[in-house]
């Protein structure tokens, strides 16, 4: 009985996350932001502060899911290495909630969106805020993440393009690799299990696990590049770089896995 109930709770509780989750972007970006944002700055003191609005936000969202017994959540490894400017964060991507999560523990955080969701009229102004990088042109899109990471941004990719299938093993596009030998940016590899697995591809929220699952991260130390030069080299470091990054993952995801 007392399990039924805790299901049904945590089943309301999902759908009450998911209905504030779009009420707090209508509330905030659509109400509150414009009445506030002259009082920002501008240039980079402005998207700074907005992004640490963002996490903010984020982390008092995850505080709140883990309140009502949803989920709980841990940060393990090098978690001061997130702090750092110019990182390119890479992650797999098991569940829906990945990017909350991410953004929630990483100060000044940028991420890629598809352009599709520029024309959203309710995700519109946070993107544009917030300086969330979108083209439809790879090698803009390339051009335009080293140039963030130049100027001492954070970058969260996630390789793998969308959400992993369970069962299946782990497939990096060779985006993020290409993206990070550009810029010779300090890679920052972040592994996040999701136990037992929940909100994966094509799954509704509706079907929730039978007990509150737990979302880690697992920071890495960072990985270092050995720079490359001429289209030859760069397409040979890129596959190369792909398929260290996808060992990687997967063996960190066995491991601790496991602990």
């Amino acid at each position: 009985m007392l399990e039924r109930l805790d299901y049904c709770w945590r089943l309301f509780g999902t759908g009450l996350s998911f209905f504030l989750f779009g009420a707090m972007g209508i509330l905030i970006w659509g109400l509150l932001f414009p009445v506030f944002e002259p009082f920002l700055g501008r240039g980079e003191t402005k998207k700074r502060r907005i992004c640490r609005l963002m996490q903010g936000i984020f982390r008092v969202y995850m505080d709140f899911m883990h309140l009502i017994g949803i989920l709980n959540y841990q940060v393990r490894g090098r978690r001061e290495l997130l702090a750092a400017d110019g990182n390119l964060v890479i992650a797999n991507h098991p569940c829906l909630l990945d990017i909350v999560f991410l953004i929630s523990q990483t100060p000044n955080a940028t991420c890629i969106v598809k352009p599709a969701l520029i024309r959203n009229p309710f995700m519109r102004i946070p993107i544009r805020a917030m300086g969330y990088i979108y083209a439809e042109d790879p090698e803009m899109l390339v051009a335009r993440c080293a140039e963030e990471l130049n100027a001492g941004g954070s970058l969260i990719i996630f390789p793998e393009g969308t959400r992993t299938t369970p069962g299946k093993p782990i497939k990096f596009q060779r985006g993020a690799a290409a993206i990070a030998l550009q810029a010779e940016a300090k890679l920052l590899p972040v592994a996040i299990g999701c136990h037992p697995t929940t909100l994966t591809k094509r799954e509704k929220w509706y079907r929730i696990p039978e007990k509150r699952f737990t979302l880690s991260l697992h920071v890495g130390d960072h990985i270092r590049l050995t720079p490359v030069s001429g289209d030859g080299c760069r397409s040979q470091s890129t596959r190369r770089l792909t398929r260290q990054l996808e060992a990687y993952f997967i063996e960190q995801l066995a491991q601790h896995g496991k602990s």
